[in-house]
């Protein structure tokens, strides 16, 4: 009985060991909401916030190469997952994001801080930017607004999967949304990409 108690010992040991080895990540979950402090970076301050009607036009890009990491939400950062970053919105937020060139529309989590260059307003993973279709050409003008998605396309997106599909903008909506992007960068309010 003594020699069953030590190996039974020795196994929960090893296991609680491997379960503190390696990367700490938290389980992916939309709970707690992360609004987080003010940070600085190069010298900018940025002050995430709740903004329950973000919707601006802006650049997106994307990044792949930090397979590993850990976002700034605690969670394992996986690249082809459907996620992304943005500078000040909560962790975890859900939005949609729109292709200006193409209308092509798809719906993120946004579980990580960035992208930190002027004019940039989301950094998608390799996933995000493959279902949008941006990942050849690199940033492209898109819209970003914040929705709150039913329960069954969170938990597609927490396990790794695409949302249902978004209808595409109309031609006339994509219209008047590029004729404000130009706007924008001819009054200095979006900086050139």
């Amino acid at each position: 009985m003594g020699l069953r108690r030590s190996a039974l010992a020795a196994t929960g040991a090893g296991i609680f060991a491997s379960a503190c080895a390696g990367h700490d990540y938290k389980p992916v979950g939309d709970f707690p909401v992360k609004v987080g402090r003010p940070y600085h970076i190069a010298g900018k301050t940025y002050v995430p916030r709740v903004e329950p009607d973000y919707d601006v036009l802006g650049y997106a890009s994307w990044y792949g190469n930090e397979s590993g990491d850990k976002t700034a939400y605690g969670e394992k950062f996986r690249p082809d997952w459907i996620t992304a970053a943005n500078k000040t919105l909560p962790l975890p937020t859900y939005v949609e994001v729109t292709a200006l060139d193409t209308g092509k529309t798809i719906l993120v989590r946004i579980n990580d801080r960035g992208p930190f260059r002027a004019g940039r307003i989301i950094d998608l993973s390799r996933g995000a930017a493959e279902e949008l279709g941006i990942r050849r050409q690199g940033y492209a003008r898109v819209r970003v607004k914040r929705v709150d998605p039913p329960e069954k396309d969170r938990k597609r997106l927490r396990k790794g999967k695409s949302a249902r599909q978004r209808p595409d903008e109309s031609e006339r909506a994509l219209q008047s949304l590029r004729a404000q992007f130009d706007a924008g960068i001819r009054d200095g309010l979006i900086p050139p990409g």
